[in-house]
């Protein structure tokens, strides 16, 4: 049996250095709590250079002391934790009270390059929030969020990171009994826009400014002396989430959930439930097992998002102009330029993805022309444009390009057009080539290896695969001899169609 409370660490045993900030706001603002505490924690995955960029040491995390740490049994010395409060739109749901329902925050370290990290526990049992759940998480939806977001990093997309994978010794009961798992995740910061609408809807304008300050403080300092820091933060936080979403559009990314409660304001991606990353182009791309809807497909991610920033410019209301009739012209100028800044953090991913060094006019009809040509031509995502890296001016080599299309003319024509454009380009094809290799992968975690990966792991206990996968996603932009079938579609009947919460 577990034991009842965790042991709390003294001296230099568990060696986080913590300095936390949201603890020191008032009380409302979350439940203090510690993790409770699991049967046999052992670790199965360390990422040994984030501990290191955090200031961590990974000889101590790979210790038994240190999976009793990442496992909730023992709690370093200067933890303060909590799990936060937060509200949100689920689906377009109004929810007044959600929180972390299955995740502890320890607390904040300082990182080698002096920014301010969260260290959370996901899956550490129940808290307050918890809305009759238990509280904790199955190993393969952990595993799902280790591989993802650390794949995000490595594409260069803002994202929470995963320290440490442990498992509990212990079964988590969903349709079947699975083993259990804690992950160890890394944030700027766990502040979401759900943050700002739970003291929004308890008109707790003290507890709004209290919160808008500290994100001030902690993600926008610059912002501090603006004349009016509140629209600013409004502003500063659309700019991040349009090139946040335009970064996920140009790998083919769909977040799943893109419920209010799951927005970062620092412009992280945050909370890999469903996600998954599309093979077949298709705006309408939906993995989501609980989006009947398709609410949010890949192609209405950038208008979700428009809807859940003018939810955060809703909160903010009352801290922008003691007038609500000013604030709201205010706020609504500020929302209003979103749909603008996505299109240019687009078109200039985009234009780079197509190998465009100067984006001009025409250039947008370019990048639609090919991006319809693939829907038609049910063409895969990463390897069109990965393919279309090696391709020269001079033309006479697009086989392997065409044979993605089912029918190739559509291409063809586009890419007439595409080689003209790349003429009035200064770069030769080598510096060109080298360029678009640069921001289109070869490889992502396509949904038929990670779950490959994530069964061999949950139900055999064997960790090779997913290592093997993890290593090629460390350099993704990278061609890697000898895993060319990291870079393979599924077959059909390997195809994964839905992805699941797992909570």
């Amino acid at each position: 049996m577990a034991e009842a409370a965790p042991q709390h660490a003294t001296g230099d045993q568990a060696g986080f250095p913590f300095d936390n900030t949201y603890a020191r706001l008032p009380e409302r603002f979350f439940t203090k709590l510690d993790p409770t505490p699991v049967q046999a924690p052992r670790l199965l995955l360390l990422n040994e250079e984030l501990a290191r960029e955090l200031n961590l040491d990974p000889a101590f995390l790979r210790s038994e002391a240190g999976a009793q740490v990442l496992g909730g049994n023992t709690i370093p010395e200067g933890a303060e934790p909590l799990a936060m409060a937060y509200a949100g739109h689920q689906f377009g749901g109004w929810v007044p009270q959600l929180g972390d329902g299955r995740a502890i925050l320890l607390g904040e370290v300082v990182d080698r390059d002096g920014g301010r990290r969260d260290i959370q526990l996901k899956g550490s049992g129940p808290t307050p929030y918890s809305r009759m759940g238990d509280g904790r998480a199955a190993l393969g939806p952990v595993l799902r969020e280790y591989i993802v977001s650390e794949a995000m990093a490595a594409f260069g997309i803002p994202t929470t990171r995963s320290l440490a994978v442990v498992t509990t010794g212990e079964a988590v009961f969903r349709e079947r009994a699975l083993p259990g798992g804690i992950l160890t995740r890394v944030a700027r910061s766990h502040i979401r826009v759900g943050t700002f609408q739970f003291f929004a809807a308890r008109r707790d304008t003290d507890a709004l400014r209290l919160l808008a300050d500290h994100v001030i403080e902690r993600h926008y300092p610059e912002l501090r002396q603006a004349e009016n820091p509140y629209s600013a933060l409004l502003d500063a936080v659309v700019g991040r989430q349009a090139a946040l979403i335009a970064a996920w559009m140009s790998v083919g990314f769909i977040h799943g959930v893109m419920n209010t409660d799951n927005m970062s304001v620092a412009g992280d991606t945050i909370d890999y439930g469903p996600c998954a990353f599309m093979d077949t182009y298709h705006p309408g791309t939906v993995y989501s097992s609980i989006d009947h809807g398709g609410r949010y497909a890949y192609g209405n991610q950038p208008g979700i998002a428009h809807w859940n920033l003018a939810c955060l410019a809703q909160c903010l209301l009352p801290l922008i102009d003691d007038s609500e009739e000013k604030a709201l012209a205010i706020a609504q100028e500020v929302i209003n330029t979103f749909p603008d800044r996505y299109r240019a953090a687009h078109t200039e991913r985009f234009a780079a993805k197509i190998g465009l060094e100067t984006v001009r006019e025409g250039d947008v009809d370019l990048i639609d022309g090919l991006l319809t040509a693939m829907e038609e031509g049910k063409a895969d995502f990463t390897l069109t444009f990965r393919r279309l890296s090696d391709l020269t001016r001079r033309g006479g080599e697009d086989a392997a390009v065409r044979a993605l299309f089912e029918e190739p003319g559509a291409f063809d024509a586009w890419a007439a057009t595409w080689r003209a454009r790349l003429a009035e380009e200064k770069r030769d094809d080598a510096a060109r080539q080298a360029a678009m290799r640069s921001v289109n992968p070869a490889y992502i975690p396509r949904n038929h290896q990670v779950e490959a990966a994530l069964n061999a792991a949950v139900e055999s206990g064997d960790v090779a695969p997913l290592h093997d996968l993890r290593a090629v996603l460390q350099t993704p932009f990278v061609t890697q001899p000898g895993q060319e079938r990291y870079e393979a579609p599924p077959m059909p009947e390997e195809e994964v169609k839905a992805t699941f919460c797992g909570t």
